[in-house]
């Protein structure tokens, strides 16, 4: 059921947690990148539903930065949830950590944002609730989140911009 879109929410993290195969890896043994985009990807679209309580999609995917590479048989974590929230949209902060299963070395190898826009039952844009802060971290993320929104519209004001081909 949706929440009250006029009632502040917090937003806790969604953690996923899996082990890299074979499958997953591209010809140097390391996971590919878009397999990576899609794990952030669906974490980040659970943690807007939990948030909304609404069906969310992906709008747009916002600097995602690889930081080192994810290895066969590493134990991956994935974690996000929102930190920003406008009246349709919202801004997901996503982190992946690799870990391996051996030593216990756990390293971040990837972060990113990405874009969501909550649907009705019509598949039309629809309100969320303002997004809660509770911690200085939260407070710290929403304001990264927040230039993130601002640089997406700045990029999208100048694309529009183009002629088309």
């Amino acid at each position: 059921m949706p929440v009250d879109s006029d009632t502040p929410r917090a937003s806790d993290w969604v953690v996923t947690v899996s082990v890299v195969f074979p499958h997953h890896a591209n010809h140097v043994g390391t996971m590919f990148g878009g397999h990576v985009l899609q794990l952030m990807d669906v974490n980040a679209s659970i943690a807007c539903n939990r948030f909304c309580r609404r069906i969310s999609v992906t709008a747009s995917t916002e600097p995602v930065d690889f930081r080192s590479a994810v290895q066969v048989g590493d134990i991956l974590e994935v974690r996000s949830r929102v930190v920003w929230a406008g009246t349709t949209s919202m801004i997901v902060r996503s982190e992946v950590v690799a870990e391996n299963p051996t030593t216990g070395e756990r390293r971040l190898t990837t972060f990113g944002h990405l874009n969501f826009v909550a649907l009705d039952d019509a598949g039309s844009p629809t309100r969320v609730p303002p997004l809660e802060l509770r911690s200085d971290e939260e407070r710290q993320h929403h304001a990264l989140g927040q230039q993130v929104r601002e640089a997406m519209l700045a990029r999208r004001a100048s694309a529009s911009a183009l002629p088309t081909p």
